[in-house]
């Protein structure tokens, strides 16, 4: 309700359809802003109600690609890190409250071989179009140490956001035109 709540209020201020207005917003919360992004990203890995390439998008544009991508990693990986200990701890349950039964399905039959599961799953992470966050919750179902989740995870989770904020920094403009 609080993520609404602010997205409603900013989008009264017009900060939704004014890259100038957004950036001098978020310019004047100095360390809050980042801390705020940041702590979204958090929640849009964990509890899905907004889509990761949105948010990705105005990390980008808010923050400029260098912070924005930074800002997008820290809270990306944060929320991987979540996901993956609430998938151990809380199991198959917890995972079917997340995310629908069809989808689930469709991918833990990839677990039956922990090996080709673990490549699987460390390509996934590297290409942008994979489901990452579902995939993190079946990971955390799986017999993959921390170790292994961590690495890949640090290691090439960078490659899908510098790919999406590549994409999005040339796609921000359009999407301001498209919003005006």
């Amino acid at each position: 309700m609080a993520i609404i709540s602010l997205t409603i209020y900013w989008w009264q201020m017009g900060l939704f359809s004014s890259q100038t207005a957004l950036q001098s917003y978020v310019a004047h919360r100095q360390l809050l802003g980042p801390l705020i992004f940041i702590g979204i990203q958090i929640v849009q890995v964990v509890i899905p109600i907004i889509p990761g390439g949105i948010s990705t998008a105005v990390g980008v544009v808010i923050f400029g690609p260098l912070w924005g991508f930074v800002y997008n990693y820290i809270g990306i990986v944060t929320g991987s890190f979540i996901n993956f200990f609430l998938a151990r701890h809380y199991g198959q349950d917890f995972i079917l409250h997340v995310i629908p039964e069809k989808v689930y399905n469709r991918y833990i039959d990839k677990t039956k071989n922990q090996k080709a599961f673990d490549w699987f799953f460390a390509a996934a992470i590297f290409l942008p179009v994979a489901p990452d966050d579902v995939l993190v919750l079946i990971a955390g179902l799986t017999k993959m140490s921390w170790q292994k989740f961590s690495a890949i995870i640090i290691l090439l989770k960078p490659f899908t956001i510098a790919a999406y904020s590549f994409v999005l920094l040339y796609g921000s403009q359009w999407l301001f035109q498209f919003l005006k």
